[in-house]
């Protein structure tokens, strides 16, 4: 038979960890060959980017069950069946689609921010006339790109609050800041801080530095506005006119309002979005696959008027 789609898999994958235990991708990848009863050259087809077609899909349909929450990651390469999941398998739907998926909030919301397909009821992908090749590829890409950063944030929110401290201090220098000193970026290390995680210099000399403050918390925290006052408080007790407080969490509307409104202080405020896309934009703590180089023509090179 064709190699299924991946979103022709949703319940087959579900059913393969339907034991409730973690498993790997790999043995996912194993069962559902034989699920679908794949030869050799279908289990060896590869993509343009050189990644087997089979196991990509099988990818993709863990990334859309898990936005959906009805599997969960609880270790890097492992996944397992939720209450959610459970709750599905119990009672699965006539048609297990993307449109089914689409009823769970989490879904709903990946799907909106950036989405390329389509499930019509006979696994084919959306065609829409209205769309460039170049339209579709960067759309593509940014829900790529969305869901490399739900997977950057799972695996911060595994790591330490101490990791988190370094990492940041670790992203700042990775995009220039601290410059070429060796003390370029530190973390605070001792009691009587004033709330402060780490300390950056803003220029290769050292004339002026960065107060941060790191805190890893759940994805879902709303920040407030008091957290932002204890940081400012801190700031100014020891004199500084700039700082970062980034986090995994989100910040709140009256967060946000209250940092823009601070003059003597410069107050820059990075959530778990935004940390995530800064990582993947200097390249921390992900490295690139694969690389699509478009071109066009070269009117010069077939200008005979010269």
């Amino acid at each position: 038979m064709a190699i299924p789609r991946y979103n022709e898999m949703y319940f087959a994958f579900l059913t393969a960890i339907a034991d409730g235990q973690q498993h790997s991708m790999a043995d996912i990848v194993m069962q559902l060959s034989g699920r679908y009863s794949l030869s050799e050259a279908e289990k060896n087809e590869m993509l343009p980017s050189g990644s087997l077609t089979f196991n990509n899909r099988v990818a993709w349909t863990r990334t859309y069950l898990k936005k959906a929450g009805l599997i969960a990651a609880p270790a890097r390469g492992m996944v397992q069946l939720t209450s959610a999941g459970t709750a599905v398998l119990a009672n699965p739907p006539k048609v297990f689609d993307n449109h089914f998926l689409a009823s769970f909030p989490g879904f709903d919301v990946f799907k909106k921010a950036s989405s390329t397909h389509d499930d019509t009821g006979d696994g084919e992908e959306k065609d829409n006339g209205d769309e460039s090749p170049q339209d579709v590829m960067d759309r593509t890409y940014l829900q790529i790109r969305q869901a490399l950063a739900d997977d950057i944030l799972a695996e911060i929110m595994r790591k330490s609050p101490a990791f988190f401290e370094r990492m940041v201090v670790q992203l700042l220098k990775a995009m220039g800041y601290g410059g070429s000193l060796e003390d370029g970026g530190i973390v605070t290390r001792y009691s009587g801080d004033e709330g402060i995680d780490g300390i950056i210099k803003q220029d290769k000399l050292g004339f002026d530095q960065i107060y941060i403050q790191a805190k890893r918390w759940d994805l879902e925290t709303a920040i407030g506005r008091p957290e932002i006052q204890k940081f400012v408080g801190a700031l100014a007790g020891l004199g500084a006119n700039r700082g970062l407080f980034v986090t995994t969490a989100r910040f709140s509307a009256e967060a946000v309002k209250y940092a823009r409104k601070q003059h003597t202080t410069k107050i820059v405020l990075v959530d778990g979005r935004k940390l995530a896309e800064l990582m993947m934009d200097h390249n921390l703590g992900v490295s690139p696959v694969i690389s699509y180089e478009l071109k066009r023509i070269d009117s010069d090179f077939f200008d005979e008027s010269e």
